[in-house]
């Protein structure tokens, strides 16, 4: 007799239910929805921190300048994500909403990692509560902290961790890849930003174009989000024309 499959079984049914080979099946379909959503791309430099991403605009009605895919939290922290954009949108403003708070509480700016871990002790809840289902995103939170550079990676389970240079969406595998051979913590965000640009180029080939390109940086100096112009993105691409 052939073992059934989990899902004919109903172990899918509900969050709270456990395979009988340890999986919540629930947070395992919710990681597939953030492999097929926008590729998003988060670098520390040597002189800030950098998010780029893909807006994917699929509708050439659609207003580009509209689409917003990095959002600030705070003068020193902003995010992208990559999945379920309105999930992704309640998240961030539970985010900003805490960051004023701080401010307002102990007058001075929160840190990343605080902000990171409240984002996550909520996707956590969703994975443990009936009538509930998880955060179908994940999220990219970028920022400076006392002069050093931060970047972190959540994912629907709620689990984050650090990194010096990541990417989540659709074309992960490949961007991976290209980070793993060409990223160096000696990079300046300049030099960031256009191999983020190249690297998303690179895999969406024929469909792309500066429109696509949402992205933004914190410098160590300023410790302020700046958002990168379309003519610096434009200016980008035609030096890797070349």
């Amino acid at each position: 007799m052939q073992p059934m499959p989990h899902q004919l079984m109903g172990y899918d049914r509900a969050i709270t239910m456990f395979s009988p080979d340890g999986r919540l099946l629930q947070v395992e379909y919710a990681k597939k929805t953030v492999r097929q959503g926008s590729t998003a791309i988060g670098m520390t430099c040597k002189d800030g921190v950098l998010l780029v991403t893909d807006k994917r605009i699929v509708d050439k009605l659609v207003v580009p300048e509209s689409v917003e895919k990095v959002w600030q939290i705070d003068d020193h922290i902003c995010a992208t994500a990559s999945g379920i954009i309105s999930d992704a949108r309640v998240l961030i403003e539970r985010a900003q909403i805490k960051a004023q708070q701080h401010r307002v509480t102990y007058d001075s700016p929160i840190d990343t990692l605080s902000i990171v871990k409240d984002m996550c002790n909520l996707k956590q809840i969703c994975t443990q509560s009936g009538g509930l289902r998880p955060f179908g995103v994940s999220l990219l939170i970028a920022g400076i902290d006392d002069n050093e550079t931060k970047l972190f990676e959540t994912d629907p389970t709620g689990i984050y961790f650090e990194y010096k240079a990541t990417v989540i969406g659709e074309a992960e595998p490949e961007i991976e890849e290209i980070l793993f051979k060409e990223y160096k913590e000696s990079m300046s965000i300049d030099e960031g930003l256009k191999l983020g640009i190249s690297a998303i180029k690179k895999t969406l080939n024929s469909n792309f174009n500066s429109d696509r390109i949402d992205a933004a940086y914190i410098s160590i100096k300023d410790k302020r989000f700046e958002r990168v112009s379309k003519n610096k993105i434009t200016e980008i691409l035609k030096s890797l024309k070349k």
